[in-house]
């Protein structure tokens, strides 16, 4: 009986999102972008083959690779079984659990990773869900994705996304990554993003929860004004008097108003 041998060529898979940076070049410039030091404890999401954690690994004191593909993580973990400070997880970031594996670290960690341009949301989201344990967070991410993140007011770009993550975040992109950089060669280039954690969020609100209610309902329907947006959420009197107060056009579209003013906005609007 013949015993199958695991193949050496490994296929990507579609339902994860799967394209492998190859770039050698531009995988030392994320390293050097990265500017990691001997002390930081690094969570790495989509490890792939683990090319880049062997490389972070060098540069810090240890590094959490998770890579969710069960066919790739064999490889995964031969690949790097020689490096005493990397620990392996065949896991869904999203189901990661921060308190466990770095509740007692005495510092914050770092987050890095290529991750699938279609689940890019939900990983920002549920790193910033769990930012008390998180110090900077660099990603790989569409370009597009990296445009509406750093875009403000007046932007055709500017949307709830990049109020969500201003209002967590200071973020940067650091450069672009050109899409034959990568295997297989997605249809879009890339960017390298930093998003640096802010201490308090960067606007004074009295209800978070209400504040991204009204941004989300707001640029649901972004080619209607404001008021017209916001008809379900207040009064036509109440946003006459805010846009009076505060020297704001009464038919300002959602996308010319600052996180700035949809907080004020949040707080003048009675709680519904």
């Amino acid at each position: 009986m013949k015993i199958r041998k695991r193949p050496l060529f490994f296929r990507p898979k579609k339902r994860f999102g799967q394209n492998f940076l190859v770039d050698q070049n531009i995988r030392r410039k994320i390293i050097a972008s990265c500017a990691f030091s001997s002390s930081d404890i690094v969570l790495e999401i989509g490890a792939g083959k683990g090319e880049m954690t062997g490389l972070v690994a060098e540069k810090t004191a240890s590094v959490y690779a998770l890579e969710i593909d069960r066919d790739l993580y064999p490889q995964l973990k031969e690949n790097l079984k020689n490096l005493s400070n990397v620990r392996l997880f065949n896991q869904d970031i999203l189901k990661f659990d921060f308190q466990k594996h770095f509740g007692s670290a005495k510092s914050k960690i770092k987050a890095f990773g290529n991750i699938p341009y279609y689940i890019t949301t939900p990983i920002i989201e549920y790193l910033l869900e769990n930012r008390s344990k998180v110090d900077v967070v660099f990603l790989t991410v569409q370009k597009e994705f990296a445009r509406r993140i750093v875009s403000l007011e007046g932007s055709k770009d500017y949307g709830s996304l990049s109020c969500f993550i201003q209002y967590f975040t200071c973020p940067k992109i650091v450069f672009m990554i050109k899409r034959s950089c990568f295997r297989p060669m997605p249809k879009v280039d890339s960017c390298l993003i930093r998003l640096d954690i802010r201490a308090t969020p960067a606007v004074n609100v009295k209800n978070e929860e209400k504040l991204f209610t009204i941004i989300r309902a707001a640029f649901n329907q972004r080619r209607k004004t404001l008021r017209n947006s916001l008809e379900n959420l207040a009064t036509q009197d109440n946003l006459n008097i805010f846009f009076a107060e505060h020297n704001i056009d009464p038919n300002i579209r959602p996308q010319d108003l600052s996180l700035d003013s949809f907080a004020s906005l949040s707080d003048f609007i009675p709680d519904f």
